[in-house]
This record gives C-alpha cells, structure tokens and sequence, in this order.
C-alpha cells in the first residue's frame, strides 16, 4: 500500500482524518453491523449485497496492510485483505489514494489537518480534468 503507481498515477497518501473531514463517510440505513465506528458494511451477507447494489465512486475498502499492523482506506470495492466497506457523501471519483491508519492512533493537528486538506483539493482539482463518468449519490440509489 501507499504510494504505488496505478495506471501511471502516484498514489497519494494521506491521514485518516483527512478522509472523515472530507469525504464524509455515514452509516448507511439498512447496514446490519455496527463495525468501523459504527461507518462499515462487512465483507459478507446482507451488508455485502447492499455494497454490491451501490455507485462504486461512494463505496472505499478498508484493508489489512500487507506488512505491519496499519490499515488502509482505499477507494472502490476491493476482495482481498478487506476489514470492511465504508460509504461517503463525496465521491472518490477512481482516484489514485489511499488514507493510512496507524494501528497506535494519532490525530493531525490543526495546521496539519488544512495542508493536508489543501493538497487533497490541490489533486481532486487536478483529477476533475480528466473525463470520467457520471456518478450518483449513494442516497439515489435507496
């Protein structure tokens, strides 16, 4: 995970706490688990077949790293190392990002938080030059 190139893109990393400020995920009404804060559909039944049902530009997989005790917040709907799936108001939009969390948790202070923030804006600017198709909010969908 982390900085990886996806189709000649460089994966941008960012903290966590960037993508609860900015992407703003919710619990979906019909989840049947309270994992992941109370945010996440699990990987199997009922919450998987809701997934399944759902625009993939609000749906992100939360996985295992593959080294360490991290895991990572990774755009789309992913089978391999998955922990659970988190839906969001704002699309990814088949970004190249990844948000990190730290198995010893820690929050980005306040200046940290508006640069990274920042630069997020500064690549979803940048990404919206390119054509991409049309997305609905999850909310449409119900």
């Amino acid at each position: 995970m982390g900085m990886a190139m996806i189709a000649n893109r460089r994966t941008l990393v960012f903290h966590e706490d960037v993508f609860y400020e900015y992407f703003k995920p919710y619990r979906h009404p019909l989840s049947h688990h309270d994992i992941w804060g109370g945010h996440g559909l699990e990987t199997y039944g009922e919450d998987f077949d809701l997934v399944r049902t759902l625009d993939p530009l609000y749906v992100w997989t939360v996985v295992d790293a593959d080294e360490g005790s991290d895991q990572w917040i990774t755009p789309g709907v992913r089978r391999v190392n998955r922990v659970c799936y988190l839906l969001t108001r704002l699309p990814h939009s088949d970004m190249a990002i990844e948000f990190r969390c730290r198995h010893r948790a820690s929050s980005l202070t306040p200046l940290g938080m508006k640069r990274q923030i920042n630069r997020l804006q500064r690549a979803i600017a940048d990404c919206a030059l390119r054509p991409m198709r049309p997305a609905s909010p999850p909310e449409a969908q119900w």
